[in-house]
C-alpha cells in the first residue's frame, strides 16, 4: 500500500516519537560481528535463571502439564472461567501468529542454519519464564462481582508492593503496565493482525485482481463485526472459539510441514549438519555462532513472549484454586508456538527452500516459506494463506482479551467501560485494513516489549515463593498418589 493522504499525515506526526522510543527499548550492543538487543538478554538470561532456580521444571513437569490439559485434574468446583485447555488455547491464539510462519525464515536468512538450534534452546528454556508468570497470573487475580476475573503483571506487581507498604508505588506500576498493554494492543495486538489477515485474504481471492483489492474498510467491517460477535461475551466465549480454532490451525499447518519435510527426506541429514555447524562455527551466518545464537534466541522469544506477561492474562481465568497446576499447564505454550511449529518451519525451509536455492535477497519471510511448501505442492500458497489468515484472527480475539484486562485496571470493570474499549478495539480493526500506520506498529511494538522490564523484575521477587507454591503442589499430587 502508498502511504498518502491520512496515513502520511499521521506517518509525519508519530515517526520521531516512534523511532526514539525504539531504538531505546531495542537498544542494541555490538557483540562479535553482530548486535545484541539488551531487551534480548534481560529475556534470554530470565528463561536460563528460571529454569536453573526451578531445577529444570521445563523437562520434569511437562507430561504432567499434558495431563492438565486433557483434563485429569479438573475442579468443576474451584473459581475461574475456563478450562486449563480453554486457557492454554487462548493463551496459544496470542502468540502463534504470521511470525511463526515467516519470522523463522528472515532468522534463517540472516543468522544462518544455526539460528535453528538456539531457536530451539531459547523455545525450551522460555518454558520456565512461562511458568513463573502464569502462576502469579493466577494467585493474584481478583474474582469480580460478575464472575468473572481479572488477572495478570499489573496485579502481581500491585500487590508486591502492597505487601511491603509501598500501595502507591504499586498502583503506578500496575498502571504503567497496562497502559502499555492497551497501546500495543492496538497497534501489534489489532492493526497489525487485522492488516496481515486482511493481506493473506486477498492472496486467497486473486490478489490485485481482488473484489477486495481496494476495499479494505469492507473487509475490516466484516472482520471486526465477526471478532465484535466473539469479544464482547468475554473470555468463555473467546475460548469456545479459540478451542476450536486453535487445534485446527495449528493441525493444518503442523501436518503440511510434515508432508513436506517427509517428502524432502532426503535433505534431512544435511539440514541438521547443517545446523549444528552453525550454531557452533563461524559458517554461514552473520556474525558466526555468535550471532546464529543472537538471532535464534531474538526469534523465539519474541514469538512465544515469554516474560512480557501478557499470556498469564488469559491463563489468570482458569477455573482452579491451586495456581501452580496452571503454571505447569502454562508449560505447553512455549512448548507449542516455538518447539513444535517454529521448529517444523525451520525444517522445512532447511529441507526444501535452500536445496532448491529459493532463498535469495529477494525472497524472505513469509513469501520464502510459501515456495517452500510449493517445492512439493502447487496449490501450497493458499495453504500458507489460510493458515495466516486464520492466525492473524485468532490474535486478533487473544489481544482484545489482554487489552479489555489492561483497560479495565486502569478504568473500571464496569460494563460501560468494557463495551467502549470493546468498541474501540474493534474500530481500530477496520483502521487496519485501511492504513498502513508504519510508525504506530513500531510505536506499539516497542511498548510490548517494554513491559519485560517490570514484568520480569516481579517474577525474579515472587522466584522463591513460586518455587515453593510447584514444589508443594507436585507433593501434595505425589501423595495422592497422581504423580
Amino acid at each position: 500500500m502508498e502511504i498518502t493522504g491520512i496515513d502520511a499525515a499521521v506517518e509525519a506526526l508519530l515517526a520521531p516519537v516512534a523511532s526514539a522510543v525504539s531504538k531505546l527499548v531495542f537498544y542494541a550492543v555490538p557483540v562479535g560481528n553482530s548486535e545484541l538487543p539488551l531487551i534480548v538478554l534481560w529475556l534470554a538470561a530470565a528463561a536460563l535463571y528460571f529454569t536453573i532456580y526451578l531445577r529444570f521444571i521445563n523437562f520434569r513437569a511437562l507430561w504432567l502439564a499434558i495431563r492438565h490439559v486433557r483434563g485429569d485434574f479438573s475442579d468443576p468446583e474451584a473459581k475461574g472461567e475456563i478450562s486449563h485447555f480453554k486457557a492454554v488455547a487462548t493463551a496459544v491464539s496470542g502468540t502463534v501468529g504470521v511470525g511463526n510462519i515467516g519470522g523463522v525464515a528472515v532468522a534463517i536468512s540472516m543468522g544462518g542454519p544455526g539460528a535453528t538450534f538456539w531457536l530451539l534452546v531459547a523455545g525450551v528454556l522460555s518454558m520456565s519464564t512461562k511458568l513463573v508468570e502464569c502462576t502469579l497470573g493466577v494467585k493474584y487475580r481478583r474474582q469480580n462481582a460478575d464472575g468473572s476475573v481479572s488477572g495478570g503483571p499489573m496485579y502481581y506487581l500491585e500487590h508486591w508492593f502492597q505487601r511491603k507498604r509501598w500501595p502507591r508505588t504499586g498502583r503506578l506500576m500496575g498502571g504503567f503496565y497496562a497502559l502499555a498493554l492497551v497501546i500495543a494492543g492496538f497497534g501489534i495486538g489489532n492493526m497489525f493482525q487485522a492488516n496481515q489477515a486482511y493481506t493473506q485474504f486477498l492472496v486467497i481471492t486473486g490478489g490485485d485482481s481482488s473484489w477486495l483489492s481496494d476495499r479494505g474498510w469492507f473487509f475490516g467491517l466484516v472482520l471486526a463485526t465477526v471478532v465484535a460477535l466473539v469479544v464482547i461475551g468475554g473470555i468463555r466465549s473467546i475460548a469456545r472459539v479459540t478451542v476450536v480454532l486453535v487445534p485446527f490451525m495449528a493441525g493444518l499447518y503442523i501436518i503440511s510441514a510434515l508432508a513436506v519435510i517427509a517428502l524432502s527426506a532426503e535433505h534431512i541429514p544435511a539440514a541438521l549438519r547443517m545446523v549444528m555447524e552453525g550454531a557452533f562455527t563461524s559458517q554461514g551466518a552473520t556474525g558466526g555462532a555468535l550471532g546464529a545464537m543472537v538471532i535464534g534466541f531474538q526469534r523465539a522469544l519474541f514469538s512465544n513472549e515469554a516474560g512480557l506477561g501478557s499470556a498469564s492474562i488469559a491463563h489468570s481465568a482458569v477455573q482452579t484454586d491451586e495456581p501452580a497446576s496452571e503454571g505447569i499447564t502454562a508449560l505447553l505454550e512455549p512448548f507449542i508456538d516455538t518447539v513444535i511449529i517454529l521448529s517444523l518451519s525451520s525444517l522445512v525451509i532447511l529441507t526444501s527452500a535452500i536445496p532448491n536455492g529459493l532463498m535469495t535477497a529477494e525472497v524472505a519471510g513469509i513469501e520464502l516459506t510459501s515456495a517452500a511448501f510449493a517445492v512439493h505442492f502447487e496449490f501450497a500458497p493458499y495453504i500458507i494463506a489460510l493458515a495466516a489468515l486464520l492466525f492473524a484472527f485468532s490474535s486478533l480475539l487473544a489481544w482484545s482479551y489482554y487489552g479489555l484486562k489492561g483497560w479495565t485496571y486502569l478504568f473500571g470493570e464496569s460494563r460501560i467501560v468494557q463495551l467502549c474499549f470493546q468498541m474501540l478495539f474493534c474500530t481500530f480493526i477496520v483502521i487496519g485494513c485501511m492504513l498502513q500506520l508504519v510508525a504506530v506498529l513500531d510505536f506499539s511494538d516497542a511498548m510490548i516489549f517494554v513491559i519485560a522490564i517490570p514484568n520480569l523484575i516481579a517474577l525474579y521477587l515472587f522466584a522463591p515463593e513460586v518455587r515453593d507454591d510447584i514444589t508443594r503442589y507436585i507433593q501434595k499430587l505425589r501423595d495422592q498418589g497422581r504423580y
